[in-house]
């Protein structure tokens, strides 16, 4: 019953990032509330099944650590990129094809990332982060309005004004609460406000009486799988950045359970994320990567058994073969998810944040490598026409801030600080930056790894976690 509760909690603490995604990706590929809940449904099937990979893991695949695995939100703004580019018939085909491709190539170059660490230090990964967080800020925004611009009540009072009192009961949940109840202070919000949305009326029931109790995500239900090159372009960078994430998150709690995750383990790890990828499309799922809010919870409870995270996979899977429980999600009205989802990215944003506070921004060229970085990965959010003009197959790449963000990030910190000046003893100008990152993330006694967002030091300091 202990590791039934634990693992429930594991859930709990993940839930509405799971499904967050889906109900993103969805509408904007021209699903109905149905097909929505479906979707959501596999999303969480997909989440229980790469958990299990992590965790229990056979031959050279997983971490065996207590990884919770789950949809990555630094896939959602690539998706709807390509979901608005392609008609609603080939929209989702597409995306789980480009998903496919970004898997297999994940999982054969798994070893070889694994010994790529000191290539993605701070700079870089915070700069991600950040991207994520603020990319997905203007779907809340949208979502708070009504999630539809051509509706008659889009931006109304009524729905911005259940946003800001969903928003603003987070706020006092993460005040108040304590524990397992403040890690799911969230799903509470949601759960309040969708209880208060009811009599005002703007909540709709119609995905939840349609919905059957027990089902099965059918192996390509939205159809079979298309590629197309500049859609897989764009699904490797999410990929790269999701292998990234992974690795910092698992060097963070290999430290927390006092098992330093050497190159063996990211390697096994970062092949369950990838196999676990590749695997989801067949049912209707996407990328998936560890959860940091995760790694906080078992820095918090001190439940350090990758057991319990597995009974949690169980959990997901159970969940995903129960319709009814995915439209029960559905029932959350947008404005009320998008009061929520402020807190949720904005969350994100602020993890990104705190991972540049490592990043010796005090360097002029880190600095200059994020101003950079940000600068051009906010054209797609600040100008979203800025690309217009050029072909349509480059503006899947061009028009996910998260993407181009990245690919300047890397390109500018192997050109600063990798290949950069040469120094009088002949090494680069920031080689000690560069090989302290290297030494962080190999386990270097004498420069030990930082903490991953979402967990806490020796010391027990909270940090705060992105929510996928």
């Amino acid at each position: 019953m202990k590791m039934f509760t634990s693992g429930l909690q594991h859930v709990a603490a993940m839930y509405a990032g799971v499904v967050a995604p889906p109900m993103i990706v969805g509408p904007a590929c021209g699903l109905n509330a149905t097909e929505t809940a479906f979707l959501m449904g596999a999303s969480l099937f997909t989440a229980g099944i790469a958990t299990l990979l992590q965790t229990l893991g056979f031959w050279k695949v997983g971490a065996k650590l207590p990884f919770v695995n789950g949809v990555s939100f630094a896939g959602v703004t690539p998706m709807v990129a390509i979901g608005k580019a392609q008609s609603p018939d080939n929209a989702l085909p597409i995306i789980f094809g480009a998903v496919i491709v970004a898997g297999v190539l994940g999982f054969l170059v798994a070893p070889y990332f694994s010994k790529l660490v000191r290539f993605f230090p701070p700079v870089v990964t915070g700069t991600v982060i950040t991207l994520i967080g603020v990319s997905l800020l203007p779907v809340a925004f949208n979502w708070s309005q009504g999630g539809n611009d051509r509706a008659l009540d889009y931006g109304s009072l009524t729905n911005i004004g259940m946003a800001a009192l969903t928003f603003l009961i987070v706020l006092v949940l993460r005040r108040v609460l304590r524990g397992f109840l403040q890690q799911i202070a969230i799903l509470l919000g949601l759960i309040a406000g969708t209880l208060i949305a009811i009599p005002v009326g703007i909540t709709n029931f119609s995905a939840l009486s349609e919905a059957s109790l027990v089902g099965f995500p059918t192996p390509f239900h939205f159809g079979a799988p298309q590629f197309d090159i500049a859609a897989i372009v764009s699904m490797c960078i999410v990929m790269l950045v999701c292998m990234t994430e992974s690795t910092a998150d698992m060097l963070a709690l290999g430290r927390i359970v006092g098992r330093p995750a050497d190159e063996r383990t990211i390697e096994g790890g970062l092949r369950a994320d990838t196999l676990g990828t590749a695997l989801s499309p067949l049912f209707n799922g996407f990328a998936n990567s560890a959860f940091a809010q995760n790694i906080g919870l078992v820095a918090m409870t001190k439940v350090r058994s990758r057991f319990v995270v597995a009974t949690g996979g169980l959990i997901l899977i159970v969940l995903g073969l129960c319709p009814v429980a995915a439209s029960v999600i559905s029932l959350v009205p947008l404005p009320v998810l998008g009061g929520a989802g402020i807190v949720l990215f904005g969350s994100v944003a602020a993890s990104g944040i705190q991972t540049l506070a490592s990043a010796a921004m005090e360097k002029g060229d880190n600095a200059l490598i994020v101003a950079a970085a940000v600068g051009i990965g906010l054209i797609p959010i600040a100008a979203p026409d800025f690309y217009h003009h050029l072909p349509k197959d480059l503006l899947v790449v061009l028009d996910s801030g998260i993407s181009t963000g990245c690919l300047v990030a890397i390109v500018l910190n192997l050109a600063f600080n990798h290949f950069g000046r040469k120094t009088a003893d002949g090494g680069t100008a920031d080689e000690d930056t560069a090989d302290g990152t290297a030494a962080a993330a190999h386990g270097d006694p004498e420069t030990p790894p930082q903490p991953a967002p979402g967990t806490t030091d020796e010391a027990g300091a909270p940090a705060a976690a992105p929510a996928h």
